[in-house]
């Protein structure tokens, strides 16, 4: 089942085209992972599903136009999960969470929406933060209570930003485990802009390569990250190997002369 198709999409700030001419497909319960160097329209593509910016072209959800839909509509059906970690105003773990029940509230919170994040700091193992300020958490906290303020819209689809970004290794494998994990519990969707393609190789169904704000190549991570398509998107040689029957990235040095770390 197609969870997400976008067709012919196209984005620019003014006169400097972003996204052009994109088409993507996400299926049911599977994550897809846009890759590409800086610059080369993951955040915007991000955005434009969320509709935090509109596009040209169309972007379907389980077949209805999200230009069509009312905003709590998208915000019942779509959990945004930002690169910033930050809230404006001091505020609980709970009541953080809280605040993905929005759009399921019409005058108060019930006694429905309290248990439904109860759960859902219980299932990212949560609960003894609840009532610890938000901003006193870790970087790998704060982003695990934000999938699950996301999580608390109950949403089709997971929209995630950079949510490895700033985070050392082991709260990036404890992040992407849960995204995973909540992947195939819920048979829920994601679609996660990353940069580090050993994780994207090793999380993701499906990765989509952009350059430029097109679409280089799109596919599983064992096709699409071999050592040619790194070079030709990224400008850079790279060594590909094998490991537990994923694709792992090894860089070597960047195609203009300067190491590449």
């Amino acid at each position: 089942m197609v969870k997400i198709s976008i067709k012919d999409l196209t984005f620019s700030y003014q006169s400097n085209k972003i996204l052009d001419d994109l088409n993507v497909i996400v299926d049911d319960a599977e994550i897809l992972s846009l890759v590409g160097p800086n610059g080369s329209g993951k955040t915007t593509l991000i955005k434009c599903i969320d509709r935090i910016l509109k596009p040209k072209g169309s972007i379907l959800l389980e077949g209805q136009d999200v230009q069509s839909m009312k905003q709590q509509e998208i915000a019942r059906r779509l959990g945004y999960v930002p690169q910033s970690s930050s809230t404006p105003l001091a505020t609980t773990v709970f009541d953080t969470v809280l605040m993905g029940r929005r759009p399921h509230i019409s005058w108060r919170v019930s006694d429905a929406d309290l248990d439904k994040v109860a759960d859902t700091l219980e299932l990212l193992n949560l609960q003894e933060l609840a009532m610890r300020d938000f901003g006193q958490l870790s970087g790998g906290q704060k982003q695990k209570v934000l999938i699950a303020r996301a999580l608390a819209q109950e949403p089709a689809v997971l929209l995630l930003d950079e949510p490895t970004s700033n985070l050392d290794m082991k709260h990036q494998l404890d992040v992407m485990e849960t995204i995973s994990s909540l992947v195939k519990e819920k048979g829920i969707s994601a679609v996660m802009a990353i940069h580090d393609l050993n994780l994207a190789a090793r999380f993701s169904d499906t990765l989509v390569m952009l350059k430029k704000g097109v679409v280089y190549a799109a596919g599983a991570p064992n096709d699409l990250l071999s050592e040619k398509n790194i070079s030709e998107v990224y400008g850079v040689e790279a060594l590909v190997m094998r490991s537990l029957d994923k694709p792992c990235i090894v860089p070597l040095r960047s195609l203009n002369g300067a190491a590449a770390g």
